[in-house]
């Protein structure tokens, strides 16, 4: 394998592993007790520090810096071992189950990870590793004493983490649902993925014990996991602590879409500091945005008020009721007429069926109702129908 396209990869997957942990970093300045967050964020870190000591470029350094053949084989060994530990750790305290279970099965993990990373730290000073082997070092040392054991060790015990973290997470997703949901189903595969490149592996180290040479699946195809493993991982972690806030914005882009209507029928009437104090939408968050224009056709609708006329809503509202489904849906078309109607108003000044000085008590209108009776089919029918009222009263 030529050093450059592998080096490429490893670094491209811990640079966007990093990057994931980097834009968790302000959530976590934030909220410095999130348990969970910390634990998934010190996770992300730890996986990119994995993936670029793993590259041959950093393998070579770190031999060549310490003066110590294949020293970079235990260090990269440990780390990975570690991560795996650490995240069957995070698996277990992340699901619901009971506390004394949870400290139990998590003070196992930690014993036993610990236990591994030591074992391989003594295996390799035990053993004899002179010639450098940086891709190949697992099958290279498969028969000799002591790093036999070693890769043996941290293969078994990445793989026995990986698959009861995969089995866990696809456990526990049948039995919630949202961005935590998609997060799991998107770790399970992952944690499984790592697993086939524990037993591609093995299988590379047994044909070595068995006189065969089946070489390439640990430099030609294990290695191919390594790319998808992290960035399935990233997202796999950053879905349920991302997801909220996703939910939150696409919840409130929905609701802006829903109030257009609202907004241009009376985005134009004349109401200081509401409407047209809002910030531009390019500018502001859509939660932001939605609650400034919320607030801004509220105080327009107010404004309106004294031009409300309770005749014409109840006109409305009677004719209405032959085309609705529902006396709500009447209820809100007959007020969609009246606040229209009252805009009209309020732009002439030549009707005022109330008293200006006078503003009656604040009324909280469903704006979204509101929003959806201005597109119904059945408004302009009923806005005629207000108005041949009023040349018939006229005449009379």
């Amino acid at each position: 394998m030529t050093s450059g396209p592998s080096n490429q990869g490893f670094y491209i997957c811990g640079i966007i592993l990093f990057l994931v942990c980097a834009l968790k970093i302000p959530a976590l300045v934030r909220r410095r007790q999130d348990t969970l967050l910390r634990a998934a964020c010190a996770l992300l870190f730890a996986a990119g520090c994995q993936m670029i000591l793993a590259a041959p470029d950093s393998i070579t350094s770190l031999n060549r810096a310490t003066g110590i053949a294949n020293v970079a084989a235990p260090v990269v060994y440990a780390v990975t071992t570690a991560f795996a530990g650490a995240s069957l750790l995070l698996i277990i305290n992340w699901r619901p189950a009971p506390p004394e279970q949870t400290r139990r099965f998590s003070r196992l993990c930690v014993m036993a990870y610990t236990l591994v990373v030591i074992a391989i730290t003594v295996l390799f000073w035990a053993g004899n590793a002179p010639v450098e082997q940086v891709t190949l070092f697992d099958v290279y040392y498969a028969n000799t004493p002591y790093i036999r054991e070693l890769i043996v060790t941290y293969l078994v015990a990445q793989g026995v983490a990986m698959m009861a973290a995969s089995t866990l997470c696809w456990r526990w997703s049948k039995g919630v649902h949202g961005s935590l949901k998609a997060g799991l189903r998107v770790l399970a595969p992952a944690y499984l993925a790592i697993v086939c490149y524990d037993v591609i592996r093995l299988v590379a180290v047994a044909a070595r014990w068995m006189g065969q040479d089946l070489d390439f699946l640990v430099d030609k195809v294990s290695v191919r996991l390594a790319a998808p493993v992290a960035v399935l991982g990233a997202i796999g972690f950053a879905l349920p602590l991302a997801g909220p806030r996703v939910t939150e914005t696409a919840r409130a882009v929905q609701q802006l879409r829903q109030l257009s209507p609202l907004w241009r029928a009376l985005r134009q009437v004349p109401t200081p500091g509401a409407i047209r104090a809002s910030l531009p939408w390019w500018r502001t968050p859509p939660a932001v945005l939605l609650t400034g224009r919320k607030t801004a056709l509220y105080d327009t609708i107010l404004a309106l008020s004294p031009y409300f006329d309770p005749d014409v809503r109840e006109a409305a509202y009677q004719a209405a009721l032959d085309k609705c489904a529902d006396e709500a849906c009447a209820a809100v078309a007959a007020e969609a007429v009246m606040i229209l109607i009252a805009r009209d108003r309020q732009r002439t000044g030549l009707e005022r069926p109330q008293d200006l000085t006078h503003t009656p008590a604040r009324r909280r209108h469903d704006l979204i109702a509101l929003s959806r009776a201005l597109t119904s089919p059945i408004l302009p029918a009923l806005l005629n129908h207000i108005g041949v009222l009023k040349k018939a009263a006229r005449h009379e």
